[in-house]
């Protein structure tokens, strides 16, 4: 089992920064490679961005692509999403996922946390 908290939600004007964390406990061997998911009311869960157990290989959504930085630091057993240039259309609720493939499939992370709020002001 991996327990993933996430942290660092909160509410910014556009154009601001934040940085997300998601700290994991347990089995985190077990499933190294970390994601991050974003869900907007009304809409679907989609991916965000996800990072390798070494951080040698990184995976963004299009979308997000030149705002948003996925790094780890392994030691303290956290990932960290630096989102920038915050826009309205970012607000959501933020997920970090555990799973063993860097892949943009919610279905193929077989750990959750529990959500962060992200809520961005025009």
């Amino acid at each position: 089992q991996v327990q993933l908290v996430e942290s660092g939600g909160g509410l910014v004007r556009a154009g601001g920064s934040l940085r997300l964390s998601c700290t994991a406990s347990g089995r985190t061997f077990s499933s190294a490679v970390r994601g991050w998911f974003r869900q907007a009311p009304g809409k679907e869960r989609e991916f965000v961005a996800a990072i390798i157990w070494n951080g040698s290989r990184t995976l963004y959504a299009d979308s997000v692509k030149g705002r948003f930085t996925i790094s780890r630091d392994n030691a303290n057993n956290t990932v960290y999403l630096q989102i920038n240039s915050l826009k309205p259309e970012d607000t959501a609720v933020y997920y970090c996922a555990a799973g063993n493939v860097a892949t943009r499939a919610a279905n193929l992370y077989a750990y959750w946390g529990q959500g962060t709020q992200v809520t961005v002001s025009s």
